[in-house]
């Protein structure tokens, strides 16, 4: 028997005074069998530095092969925004920044996204529609810390500093950026 997603709800409140947006958005969360706390969290940051009234999650690590976890679809089902996670091999990604205005790729990892990036830099350098994040470690293991069954997260979004908190604990994360689109 094929083990389930574990459901999450999310209260998230965003001030993004970067973009002059600011939301609140009921989120459900389907964490894959495979999938830990960490990551979870990341696709949350994704989404919040993202947020927008067409911004959707897909069926995540079930989804089509040619889907991303997150994206953005217009109404007439062209594809504004393509986010990934993890460490994406090149192939993948030249798929994505073929099909979608802008993608996002959300590294974390630790030690081993350097040696990732190295590896892929000058591939990547070539799509104009690619951004590139890294994630601290430690970013990621304090946002895990914040996973609750039910959560009530407040995101603020200034100066290129992210502060999500909930009712006790206040996490900073600071992505550093490797690859900027454009």
């Amino acid at each position: 028997m094929a083990l389930k997603a574990t459901v999450f709800k999310v209260q998230l409140q965003i001030a993004d005074m970067e973009r002059h947006y600011y939301q609140s958005h009921s989120l459900t969360l389907a964490q894959h069998p495979s999938e830990n706390n960490e990551r979870m969290m990341v696709r949350l940051l994704a989404f919040a530095l993202n947020a927008s009234d067409s911004l959707s999650f897909t069926k995540g690590l079930s989804a089509e092969d040619d889907e991303p976890e997150l994206w953005d679809k217009s109404l007439s089902g062209d594809i504004n925004l393509w986010v990934e996670f993890g460490q994406s091999d090149e192939k993948w990604l030249r798929k994505a920044a073929g099909r979608a205005r802008q993608v996002q790729l959300f590294c974390y990892g630790g030690r081993s996204v350097p040696v990732w990036w190295k590896q892929n830099e000058q591939a990547l350098q070539r799509y104009q529609n690619l951004s590139v994040l890294e994630i601290s470690e430690t970013s990621v293991a304090e946002m895990a810390k914040l996973v609750n069954r039910t959560m009530q997260l407040q995101c603020n979004i200034s100066d290129g500093q992210i502060w999500l908190s909930d009712a006790e604990h206040s996490v900073l994360i600071e992505p550093l950026w490797l690859k900027k689109a454009g």
